[in-house]
């Protein structure tokens, strides 16, 4: 008999996909994403119309966003399957946050609650 994982780590290649940050407003949030690019290279792109991005490792949001201190995606390879092991496990998602691709495909959802000031959320995007 084949042994199942019961860690998510493993069932579905979870890895964090990024870190968000939340800004008082745009300005704000490309002199943080700015600052980013300088210290670490990555480079800073604008995603109309929520945020701007440093590389693909910090999401700073222009306007407060999720979470009180900002938010934590994290990368699975199976959103169904991640949101279905958590849920069976007590830990609910926010279904009006779901999020989807232009095909139609799951790209992230949010937990309801946050951890230590953070929401957190699953998606597909690396």
């Amino acid at each position: 008999m084949a042994e199942t994982s019961e860690n998510p780590v493993e069932l579905f290649d979870m890895h964090i996909a990024h870190v968000g940050i939340n800004a008082e407003n745009e300005s704000e949030a490309g002199e943080i994403a700015q600052r980013f690019e300088s210290l670490m290279g990555l480079p800073k792109h604008e995603i109309l119309p929520p945020s701007y991005f440093a590389g693909s490792l910090i999401e700073v949001m222009k306007h407060n966003g999720r979470g009180a201190k900002g938010h934590i995606g994290f990368y699975v390879n199976d959103l169904e399957g991640a949101v279905a092991w958590f849920s069976a496990r007590g830990f609910e998602v926010d279904e009006s946050t779901r999020a989807f691709l232009p095909d139609g495909s799951p790209l992230l959802v949010y937990f309801k609650s946050e951890i230590a000031g953070f929401a957190i959320h699953l998606t597909t995007m690396r």
